[in-house]
């Protein structure tokens, strides 16, 4: 999906894409010593405050604080962790000293004020402006200390502070981006790719590889070509496609654990998909695991929620059998008033159970995962019609159709949740897309988003889990391992657990710091 429109429809992560072309390489030229990165979708902005990489792995920029492989949090700009009041509504941030701009100029409070306070001003229409909606104000007393106001306790306030900085007066539109990240922006050609260099002057140290150029090639096959082919000295691409790369003693493969889940996201406000007995019925009918074994060739495990089981805020009550349970299919069904008529299709009330199923016509792995769903689906009744199309297609259908989506955070579970499955974001782009209007919901999202207690936070969530759980707002199909084909062996590579959005996030987020193994 593009990341510009899953930010326009998710409050997180990761950094905004749109439709790519996979054409040859075109515009300014290649420099020969530049590493090349194939990736499948391209940037539909380059500004952090519009919703570029806002979890980090922008390499442009720099947020107050950043990542480790295993999520804790430590500082970048920031000196130091922050200091937070005995209420939890004043959060202070020391900046740390001599950093400064792509262009020269010091980093200091002053432009973290100004970052903030236009993301959250309305008129700019941020697409993540609601992942930071419980802040009051942020203020710049002196050069070097920030502090944030908030409306209430807000648990992952210092995770959102991975956000990009930008010059104080910076446009939120056009180019050059200038940021304090470990490369500078050079160039760069729509459609094609994204030209950088390293920057000498990083506060943590000037990169090893110097030149980096983002290439974007949406077609997973031609992507897999084109790392083959020499083209790209680095590519995340499916699992079978990553295959042919496996023992190739000129590559490296990684496989690196997700809460990325792929899943079917229903309508709900159509007849069929709107009878929670027919989604109840394919969520029981599907054979994860035999997706896992065959589609993913081992790299992922069957998904049953929007929590990865690899994260403590997982309740361990949504789960289910990895090979379905087709016969407690049909009985829910029969049960349901779901007859099967003459050609095997359950009919009730002169209305056949059928519905199409989108997916992104590029993306091997959804195709092939919808041509899954709807074989085990036909096996209980249900006739589902796979439509391989393309985004601008798919996004004004997502009311009427269902579609293989991706998403997942394993970050706090405030993260994509709040604005996936609270009604308040209903039809608003890839949020919420299905419309759901559950007000317990609505309640325990806002209370895991509000609460102080980590206590009562992790109640709310558990909670949450067990009800679109039972309402299946979605079927859940499988949690991926993302796959990293890296041409040569070079030290500084940190497997973490990934979020959904690649970008150059995942194992690229730490790229200014590989090099070459001896």
């Amino acid at each position: 999906m593009r990341l510009a429109r899953r930010l326009a429809a998710l409050s997180v992560t990761f950094g905004l894409l749109t439709a790519a072309c996979s054409a040859p390489t075109t515009g300014a030229p290649v420099p020969d010593d530049a590493f090349v990165i194939g990736l499948g979708s391209e940037f539909d902005t380059l500004n952090p405050v519009m919703g570029y990489s806002p979890d980090g792995g922008s390499l442009i920029y720099e947020g107050l604080m950043s990542r480790e492989p295993d999520l804790t949090m430590r500082p970048a700009l920031a000196a130091a962790a922050p200091v937070t009041s005995a209420d939890g509504k004043t959060v202070t941030f020391t900046l740390r000293e001599g950093v400064r701009f792509h262009d020269g100029r010091p980093v200091t409070a002053a432009d973290v004020a100004y970052t903030y306070e236009a993301l959250l001003d309305e008129a700019n229409n941020s697409p993540i402006r609601g992942d930071y909606s419980a802040i009051e104000g942020v203020a710049a007393p002196d050069a070097g200390t920030v502090v944030f106001t908030l409306k209430h306790p807000y648990a992952p306030l210092v995770q959102r502070t991975t956000l990009g900085i930008v010059p104080q007066g910076s446009p939120l539109t056009g180019e050059p981006p200038v940021g304090a990240g470990p490369y500078r922006f050079v160039s760069r050609t729509p459609g094609d790719k994204v030209v950088l260099e390293g920057n000498k002057d990083y506060w943590a140290g000037a990169p090893a590889i110097t030149r980096l150029v983002l290439a974007f090639a949406e077609d997973d096959n031609v992507r897999a070509t084109r790392m083959s082919a020499g083209e790209f000295d680095a590519a995340i691409l499916p699992p079978k496609a990553a295959a042919q790369f496996d023992g190739r003693r000129d590559v490296t493969v990684h496989r690196v654990p997700s809460a990325d889940y792929r899943g079917i996201m229903f309508p709900l406000e159509q007849p069929v998909t709107g009878d929670r007995t027919i989604r109840r019925a394919l969520g029981l009918a599907i054979d994860r695991g035999a997706m896992v074994d065959t589609i993913l060739a081992g790299a992922g495990t069957p998904a049953f929620g929007p929590v990865s089981p690899d994260t403590a805020w997982h309740n361990p009550e949504v789960t289910g059998t990895p090979a379905g349970d087709p016969e407690a299919a049909r009985r829910l069904l029969e049960d349901g008033g779901w007859k099967a008529g003459g050609d095997g299709i359950r009919v009730r009330d002169g209305r056949r159970a059928e519905f199409t199923l989108m997916y992104p016509a590029g993306d091997t792995l959804r195709k092939e995962l919808a041509l899954a769903v709807a074989s085990d689906a036909r096996k209980i009744g249900i006739d589902v019609e796979p439509a391989g199309l393309d985004w601008d297609a798919i996004e004004p259908r997502m009311s009427e159709d269902a579609l293989i989506m991706g998403w997942g955070s394993p970050y706090d579970p405030d993260y994509v949740n709040y604005e996936l499955f609270h009604s308040g974001y209903a039809g608003r782009g890839f949020f919420n897309p299905g419309r759901y209007d559950n007000p317990e919901v609505d309640r325990l999202l806002k209370t895991g988003r509000e609460a102080g207690d980590p206590a009562v936070r992790r109640k709310a969530y558990l909670d949450f889990q067990k009800i679109v759980r039972d309402d299946e707002v979605w079927t859940y199909l499988v949690f991926l391992k993302h796959v990293y084909v890296i041409r040569g062996n070079h030290t500084g590579i940190r497997p973490g657990v990934d979020a959904h959005e690649h970008a150059t996030g995942g194992l690229f987020r730490d790229i200014h710091t590989w090099k070459p193994a001896a």
